[in-house]
């Protein structure tokens, strides 16, 4: 299947019944965590709390620590990518068919030399259970992507709609460039300054028609859908645990007992 304009690709059936029982299987096995956005080391900016992200996460490759201020080349480099686990075979074989995809659709000049889809943030889209109500929670507010070449994007689950947006005085609202409803098992790749620099992204929303329910270990939240976004890192930006100075260690280390407690990866890395 081709691009339908350069730099974004689709394919809505891209991840096979098999590879997709498989995903969802493992899938069972971890444990994603609520992050908040600050820590002591990094307060909120004036005029700002602290709060939770909307939804529960887990990455593979490196780990991207919402209080460390996530990855943003050139200047935020150092200390912002943590080593986390390795893909599953399953994710592996995936991600090599995209590899060898991507590199056939984009230019020369859009993939990076060194490029591979090398770290993935797994989001879990759904609701959150507070005094036996239901607070829907499935979005993602208008960001970019900062980590160079191409971006993959994996979706099991109800649709959602996906939006590239140009950002707009402020007030006024975002005018809307392209958008997309990513299916169940489908694939979206987009790269390019076109899509990667000149406009932002969104998850506007996402359904319930097609009763999707993950049995994700997250207390007190229903995940109906779950989204694998793939990019690249160089290995050289990402930092074990132990060596992040110290300031660092101290505002994830509480995140980090969370995920070794079932992880045998991040319980080796504590010790």
């Amino acid at each position: 299947m081709k691009p339908r304009v350069h730099g974004l690709y689709y394919n809505p059936t891209f991840v096979t019944p098999k590879e997709r029982e498989a995903v969802v299987s493992w899938l069972s096995t971890l444990r994603p965590i609520w992050e908040e956005r600050f820590s002591d080391h990094n307060p909120p900016p004036e005029g700002e709390s602290q709060r939770w992200l909307l939804r529960p996460v887990y990455w593979l490759g490196s780990w991207q620590f919402a209080c460390l201020n996530y990855y943003c080349p050139p200047s935020g480099i150092a200390h912002r990518c943590v080593k986390a686990e390795p893909f599953p075979e399953v994710l592996a074989q995936m991600v090599s068919k995209i590899e060898i995809m991507s590199r056939k659709i984009f230019m020369p000049s859009e993939v990076p030399e060194g490029w591979k889809l090398n770290v993935c943030l797994i989001n879990f889209y759904g609701s959150k259970i507070e005094d036996g109500k239901r607070i829907d929670t499935a979005r993602v507010g208008e960001h970019k992507d900062f980590e160079p070449g191409p971006v993959a994007s994996l979706s099991l689950g109800e649709r959602a709609l996906f939006q590239f947006v140009a950002s707009q005085k402020a007030g006024d609202p975002a005018k809307v460039v392209s958008e997309q409803w990513l299916d169940d098992g489908s694939l979206q790749v987009f790269g390019g300054n076109r899509w990667k620099k000149q406009f932002f992204h969104r998850v506007q929303r996402v359904d319930r028609k097609g009763g999707f329910q993950f049995p994700i270990q997250v207390e007190n939240f229903e995940t109906r859908r779950v989204n694998f976004t793939f990019r690249y890192v160089p290995d050289a930006h990402v930092s074990r645990y132990r060596l992040l100075p110290a300031d660092a260690r101290s505002d994830v280390k509480r995140y980090m007992l969370q995920l070794a407690a079932g992880s045998k990866f991040f319980a080796s890395e504590l010790k």
